[in-house]
Formats: structure tokens, sequence, C-alpha cells
């Protein structure tokens, strides 16, 4: 039974499955990674609308690593669940397989986490339901989420540090950027 405010991850678990076909296709007979980052932007999006109940969009996408080719004639299997809820984020985590039909092989394809905000009608972020954690996969890949949000928001701090500016000023003249006293020497 869920609490007011919260859902599970069951709730809105999403698998999408298609057959690979030919129009899917490059030249080389395997499926474009075009047409499967498309297909993981819907499925996240319906677990993550499923998750927020309405209209959510797609904010972020971590590392997508085509781990197998994916083959003309193969069922791609995308599922999806909620990792992770912030106050208006949801992380989705997709795992993607690819099954011949013929030998019964399965492949894992990919794995990526998509960061999608929840939008109010008035086109702003808007809450989202908090997350129960039923299962010890559950807890795992929230704690696994929380580790890498703390590691994206210290790669984004050390990357911001200052703005490359090109300013043109005299020789000896001075200025403050972004709490830096900076000397310029460009005309001596």
């Amino acid at each position: 039974m869920a609490m007011e405010g919260y859902k599970t991850v069951k709730a809105s678990q999403t698998t999408l499955t298609e057959l690979m076909i030919p129009s899917y296709s490059n030249f080389g007979g395997k499926i474009h990674g075009g047409l499967i980052l498309s297909l993981m932007d819907k499925v996240a999006y319906v677990c993550a609308a499923k998750h927020a109940d309405g209209y959510c969009i797609t904010a972020s996408i971590d590392v997508v690593n085509f781990l197998e080719p994916v083959e003309v004639g193969e069922l791609l299997s995308l599922m999806a669940s909620v990792n992770y809820v912030g106050r208006t984020s949801i992380v989705i985590g997709i795992r993607v397989i690819s099954e011949n039909l013929k030998t019964q092989v399965i492949k894992h394809t990919n794995t990526s986490y998509f960061t999608m905000v929840a939008m109010g009608d008035d086109h702003k972020p808007r809450e989202v339901p908090g997350l129960i954690l039923k299962s010890q996969d559950d807890i795992r890949r929230f704690a696994q989420a929380m580790k890498r949000k703390k590691r994206k928001q210290l790669l984004q701090k050390k990357k911001r540090p200052c703005t490359p500016v090109l300013m043109m000023y005299p020789a000896g003249k001075s200025c403050w950027r972004n709490g830096v006293y900076l000397k310029y020497n460009l005309f001596s």
C-alpha cells in the first residue's frame, strides 16, 4: 500500500519491446545508435510520466555506451524504472537487451540513466511524488544514483572556475573578474 505523496518503483516500471527491421539499419546491417537512443528517451519519458502523473522533459543523459551491436531481426527490449527522485527530477535507469529469435541468444546492449524533470501546466518544474524502496535492488539503485549525482555535481564545480574572456587592456591595466584580480600586459 502506497503512502500519500509516494509511489513504489514498481508502479511506474515500463518495458518497451520492438522488432528491429531493415529500415532501422545502417549500411553495415546494424541498427542505428540514434534509433536506440530515441527508444531509450521514449521509455524514460513513459516511466517518468507514470511516476510524476504528468508531462516530463529530458534534462540529461548519462554516458551511453553501446556494448553489443543490435542486428536486424532481433527483438529489442528496453526496461525502465525510477532509480531516484529529487524535488522535481526523476532519474530513470534503463537496461537494453536484444534477443535473437532464432537462437534465443540474449545480449545486454546498453545501460543508461536519464534525468527527467516534471513540468506543470505553467511550463515550470513541479514537485514529484517521493519513492518507496521495497527491495534490496531498489535500495542499491537509489544509493548508486545518489553517488552518480554527487560525482556529477563535483565534476560540474570543477568545470565552472571561470569563463574564458579575452579583454584588451593597455599594458599595466587590471580588473576584477569572478573574484580574481587580473593584470594584463597585452601591449607591452
